[in-house]
């Protein structure tokens, strides 16, 4: 559930950088796309964890660490980052709920 909730998240972030890319934001709509894409493989990485396979769970505990990674890099960095409480909880508490969960395979499976 916390996966489709974090791709929901992503899939709201990309469909608002639609109206950038029709104005004439490449770069933007780019962006979206790829934001979109990254959605639909958390979904089917979610799917992939539903049906137990390990090399799902593998994946999503990777993208998980990857994007603590990147709220750590906003974070440190001084560019204007949201750092309010919705923030820190889609950006860090969210992907660090789902390590724990999935962290231990016994537990993730039962």
């Amino acid at each position: 559930m916390l996966l489709l909730m974090q791709a929901m998240f992503w899939l709201i972030a990309g469909i608002s950088a639609v109206p950038f890319g029709v104005a004439g934001e490449a770069h933007i709509a780019a962006l979206g796309m790829l934001t979109m894409l990254l959605a639909l493989a958390t979904v089917l990485s979610a799917l992939g964890v539903l049906s137990r396979k390990a090399r799902a769970r593998a994946l999503v505990i990777a993208l998980e660490v990857v994007c603590l990674a990147g709220s750590a890099l906003l974070w440190a960095l001084p560019i204007g980052f949201n750092t309010g409480l919705v923030s820190t909880l889609v950006n860090a508490a969210l992907p660090i709920t789902v390590i724990v969960l999935l962290g231990n395979e016994r537990q993730a499976f039962s």
